[in-house]
């Protein structure tokens, strides 16, 4: 797959022109967030991976075979920075799922091995709110057994139809061994079609 890197953003204003659809990936801080964007583009190193929570900081456009453009968000929650700057993160985020137009779906990221966070729910109920498109990405898999990663998954998905009608739609990805790559990517481009 062709991907290469386009730029960093530290504002919406600075972004790219909204020429080409636009998938977005965003997670609470150490997610595996870029291990995943690395396993589906098939390369390395594309997307800077860290043991270190909050390292990415800015709005980071990749092209990917010159049809769409995939966005890494900062992570959201934790991160080692000021509180300040988490605020600041938070609004970057926000504004850009908000305002861009050409912003196709936003894939939020989640840790399959644990039980639903606050910080998970709110984010993906603000979307819901705003009806904002969205899918869940569980991350991880790999370091659990099948059924507790079932039984993880289906506690998910309890908890939030305890306030939605529907379940958004759910992919259960592991970096390490490429699992769910296919399914998101023929995602992707149902959308795009």
């Amino acid at each position: 797959m062709e991907a290469s890197f386009l730029t960093s953003s530290a504002k919406l204003n600075q972004c790219p022109p909204e020429t080409v659809p636009e998938i977005a990936f965003v997670g609470r801080s150490n997610v595996g967030k870029s291990s995943l964007i690395n396993m589906l583009v098939e390369r390395k190193g594309l997307a800077k991976t860290s043991a270190t929570p909050g390292k990415t900081q800015l709005i980071n456009h990749f092209v990917i075979e010159n049809k769409w453009h995939l966005v890494d968000l900062p992570g959201y929650g934790y991160a080692r920075v000021s509180k300040k700057d988490r605020g600041k993160f938070k609004g970057m985020i926000y504004n850009f799922l908000e305002k861009r137009t050409s912003l196709y779906n936003t894939f939020v990221l989640v840790d399959s091995r644990h039980d639903p966070q606050k910080l998970d729910l709110d984010f993906i109920n603000w979307l819901g709110e705003r009806g904002l498109p969205f899918s869940i990405v569980f991350t991880k898999s790999d370091k659990m057994k099948p059924l507790a990663l079932e039984r993880n998954v289906e506690t998910y998905k309890a908890k939030l139809l305890e306030s939605w009608d529907e379940i958004p739609p759910i992919f259960i990805t592991s970096s390490e061994k490429a699992d769910g790559r296919d399914e998101l990517l023929d995602y992707i481009q149902q959308m795009l079609d």
